[in-house]
Parts: structure tokens; C-alpha cells; sequence
């Protein structure tokens, strides 16, 4: 499979090895347009799954057996793996359930134990709630404030109004560096010589960049980088926290239990090295592997490819969109694979479920943004997102169920 898709990133090859993609009853095409939720998953990835689950399952760091063994070195491979991806190091990086956990072990250990009350957060508009809620809860625990950094007349993160509003009593500023709304993108080495300007550290919300932006954690200098692997092609339940080392080092634990302890008595427990230390439990074994390999498959493809592929299709939605006069289009014209826009007159709700009908599968609401909601002055909007398995039909099936919809409505 790699081979052909290297070959020629045919996406026609690369939609048959997705099995989700096929229709229910085979009937007629599924056009999935909800990539920025959930990626479909490849085969190589089922693959990988299923025989972890299976035919190579073991428990890892414990078992003196061969294939506990065998597990674990597939385990610390998948971590070596992620490392690689994002242009880091092995104990650079900690496993977790996704994203949301990853900012919340932020937020829970290196926020309390170095931020006090007088300290700022900045967040933009634009943030997923997971990079906002974890903020809220630290401020309520140590009394930090937050601030919220403006979007540019196109809905990009305004960084000249952050080099504005920060000051040396901001020590973190978090933004997402693809927008799941907007699919605007952030310049993270910008935003990383900001913050550390005023002394502040940066975190990188990477969901929707991770899947369709080569990363380079060095040249990109942030100091946490967060993703999940269900948007990159990988299984649900695992995602990956990215820190300095040097940071990581200095945040204490916040699970106790298995695998991150180095001695217990019931007088004094002390705890692994970074990042063991952050993964108590038995860990994620089968979803470490099926992460593995779906990054092995996205990097067959080419990450640069990716990211041109699915700024293709966006523009041309745009393009196509913008030939209505009923249509309002959120965000900026050079997106990255996520378009938002409204249907003048039709609740995204009803769009979408007239798409279902049609075959196409789209995102209608909030998207875990509702403070962006309100600055667009809408309750809700309605997304496609392309994958590496989208191409022209998805768009054309698009837009056919949006005159469906328009005929309807009237």
C-alpha cells in the first residue's frame, strides 16, 4: 500500500484503503466530509490494530516472557515513532488519551506549580474549548487571569494585537495552530518569539495541523505541542503531549498508581523519570501501535503533499461556494482543509441532514467552539473537512445537496 501511494499519491488508490469509506449498502458513494472530527483509517492501521489486539497481545514493562517483550519494544517504538514525526526526542514525549488530557496535564501540573495569582494566560478567539475549560479550571484553583488575543478581518490569530497585549505578567499564551473552524494557520514561530519575549511558554494546540503540516518542533520552538491520533488517521483514545525536556523534567506527577513510580513504601513513594512518570496505568498498548502506523502511512504519503492536496480542495469549495449569493463563507481565502460557511436562511442541522440523504457527510454546530461562534455572530456553522482520501466528487456530491437543500427550503 505505501509503495502505491508514494508512487503516485493517486487518490483514488489512497480511498481504497479506507474501508470506512464505502457506503452501508454499496449502493452508492460516501462522501466523508468530517475529517476535521474524526479521520477514516487506513487499512495498515486496521491492520496494525487488530494484530496487537490479537495475534501479538501482551502487557508491556512487566512481563519476563518473550512476547511481553516483543510488546514493549513495539510500544517504545510507536513512542520513538512520534518523536520522529514531530522532530523530538524519545522522553520528550508523554502518551495520553488525546489532546484534551495532554492540555489538561499541562494545566494540572506545570500550571499549578509555577503559576500563581497576578500571573495571565492569553488564548484567542478562536480556541477549541479544550484549550480554554483547562485554563478556566487553573484559573479558579490559583486565581491566574485570562486574557483572549483578537482574530484578523479573515479569522487568523491576530499576533500583532498578542505583542500588544502581553506583558512579563503573562506566562503562557495557548493557541491552536490550525483553526477546527476556520482552518486558518497559525505562524507558531512567530507566536513562539512573542511569548518568549515577555518570558511566557507556548502551547500548540496541533489537532487539526498534525495530520496535514510537516512539524518541526526545533525550528518551531514552542514549548508544548499537543495532538490525537484520530485526526491523523489513527485510532480513538491515544493522543501525545510534546514537551522540552527540560520542562518536562520540572513537572511533577499528577496520576499516581502503575508505571510511574520508581519505589513505593507507605512512609514515601518516589517517581519514574519523565515521561514514564506522566503515564500512570497500564498504557494504551494497542493504540500506541495503530498510532505508529498511522503516521508510517502519512509520512509514505508526504506531509507537504497532504497539506497542498487538501488546500487544493479547500480553495476550490471556496471557489465553488462563492459563486452563490446565499452563501456566507467563514475564514481565510488560503485555509487548509476546513471550509465553515452558512446556507442563508437554513440552520446547519437541516443542511446536514439533507446532505445524509444525499450521501455526504458534513459537520453542523458549534465544532467545540462557541466563543468563536459568537464573535461570527451565528449559533452554529457548517464544516467540511477534507482528508487524504477527498477529492473533486466530494466537492461536486457537495454541492449538488446543497441545491437539493436551497430547493427545499426555497
Amino acid at each position: 500500500m505505501n509503495d502505491l501511494v508514494r508512487e503516485a499519491g493517486d487518490v483514488l488508490a489512497v480511498k481504497g484503503e479506507f474501508p470506512g469509506l464505502a457506503s452501508v449498502d454499496g449502493a452508492a458513494d460516501w462522501h466523508y466530509l468530517d475529517t476535521a472530527a474524526t479521520a477514516q483509517k487506513p487499512q495498515a492501521v486496521i491492520d496494525a490494530t487488530v494484530n496487537a489486539l490479537g495475534r501479538d497481545y501482551a502487557t508491556v514493562h512487566r512481563g519476563v516472557y518473550a512476547r511481553s517483550a516483543e510488546m514493549t519494544l513495539a510500544f517504545e517504538a510507536a513512542r520513538r515513532t512520534v518523536a520522529e514525526f514531530l522532530g523530538g526526542r524519545e522522553d520528550e514525549i508523554v502518551f495520553t488519551r488525546g489532546a484534551t488530557e495532554a492540555i489538561n496535564l499541562v494545566a494540572q501540573t506545570w500550571g499549578v506549580q509555577n503559576l500563581k495569582a497576578g500571573d495571565r494566560i492569553l488564548v484567542s478567539v478562536l480556541e477549541h474549548h479544550s484549550n480554554i475549560v483547562p485554563w478556566q479550571l487553573l484559573r479558579d484553583r490559583t486565581g491566574v487571569e485570562i486574557d483572549v488575543c483578537p482574530l484578523t478581518a479573515d479569522g487568523s490569530i491576530d499576533l500583532e494585537a498578542a505583542e500588544r497585549i502581553l506583558t512579563p505578567a503573562h506566562k503562557l499564551v495557548a493557541f491552536a495552530h490550525v483553526s477546527n473552524v476556520l482552518g486558518s494557520v497559525l505562524h507558531v514561530e512567530h507566536a513562539a518569539r512573542l511569548a518568549h519575549a515577555v518570558g511566557a511558554k507556548l502551547l500548540v494546540d496541533g489537532c487539526q495541523a498534525a495530520p496535514r503540516i510537516a512539524l518541526d518542533m526545533k525550528a518551531m520552538q514552542a514549548d508544548f505541542y499537543v495532538f490525537s491520533a484520530h485526526k491523523l488517521y489513527g485510532p480513538t483514545g491515544i493522543g501525545a503531549l510534546w514537551a522540552r525536556k527540560d520542562i518536562l523534567d520540572g513537572m511533577p506527577p499528577w496520576q499516581g498508581g502503575g508505571s510511574m513510580i520508581d519505589r513505593v513504601t507507605f512512609e514515601k513513594t518516589t517517581y519514574a523519570p519523565a515521561p514514564q512518570r506522566f503515564e500512570a496505568g497500564t498504557p494504551m498498548i494497542v493504540e500506541a501501535i495503530g498510532l505508529a502506523a498511522a503516521i508510517d502511512w502519512l509520512r509514505a504519503f508526504g506531509l507537504d503533499r497532504a497539506e497542498a492536496h487538501e488546500r487544493h480542495l479547500a480553495a476550490k469549495l471556496r471557489e465553488e461556494l462563492g459563486k452563490r449569493n446565499d452563501v456566507t463563507l467563514f475564514g481565510p481565502a488560503d485555509s487548509v482543509g476546513i471550509v465553515s460557511f452558512a446556507l442563508d436562511g437554513v440552520h446547519p442541522h437541516d443542511l446536514g441532514t439533507i446532505l445524509d440523504e444525499e450521501g455526504v457527510a458534513i459537520r453542523a454546530g458549534h465544532h467545540c467552539a462557541q466563543p468563536l461562534m459568537d464573535h461570527l455572530g451565528v449559533p452554529a456553522t457548517a464544516r467540511a473537512s477534507f482528508g487524504l482520501y477527498s477529492d473533486d466528487s466530494d466537492i461536486e456530491a457537495l454541492m449538488k445537496g446543497i441545491e437539493r437543500t436551497r430547493r427545499i427550503f426555497g
